[in-house]
């Protein structure tokens, strides 16, 4: 690997636990010579993280959509800044610049990108690694519903698992580092009469 896409917050939230990863998982990543790949906001924890790794010496890749970039939420001190057209044309660049992908606490727009790569996945449309920085049990809902939906048989036990978790960033990077991508065909199962 040698980018990650991280995908977290445009607010900072309530837990200063959150800044604290985010510059932790910075730092680590910097160690590694991996770039980052990221929202190119200025804001919140995605400006946190950016800041954390240019202090350190790091390279990063900001990709923001013009009418964020318009209301002046762009962090001009990325390595490189992209302004594109759209929120679809932002996830796409990402993507295609990133070696793997890390979503950190943050709302809606988080859990869509942390979904929508998840399910590329799932079609074989990349073999990345998918990952939670599950930063103060943040995401331990989320990965009951998984696994619920893995125990209901609406989730395949391989494609629960390919999503990858922890709570410290050096694990989570040695997680993805050796990561192997599982190859399954798409299941369809028939109505019952």
């Amino acid at each position: 690997m040698k980018s990650i896409a991280v995908y977290c917050g445009s607010s900072a939230g309530i837990n200063p636990t959150y800044i604290t990863q985010a510059r932790a998982l910075a730092a680590a990543m910097v160690a590694q010579n991996l770039t980052l790949v990221y929202g190119g906001g200025r804001v919140g924890l995605m400006g946190t993280i950016a800041d954390a790794v240019l202090a350190l010496g790091g390279q990063v890749i900001g990709v923001i959509p013009d009418f964020l970039d318009a209301k002046e939420l762009a962090h001009k001190g990325c390595t490189e800044l992209h302004v594109v057209r759209s929120m679809h044309e932002r996830k796409l660049m990402m993507a295609d610049r990133a070696d793997g992908f890390i979503a950190m606490p943050g709302g809606y727009g988080t859990l869509e990108e942390l979904f929508e790569v998840l399910t590329w996945g799932q079609l074989g449309l990349h073999q990345k690694p998918v990952a939670l920085l599950n930063v103060d049990g943040y995401y331990d809902h989320l990965l009951l519903a998984l696994d619920r939906m893995r125990d209901d048989q609406l989730l395949r036990a391989e494609n629960r698992d390919q999503l990858l978790q922890s709570a410290d960033p050096e694990d989570l990077l040695a997680q993805m580092a050796a990561y192997q991508p599982v190859q399954l065909e798409k299941w369809l199962t028939l109505p019952t009469t």
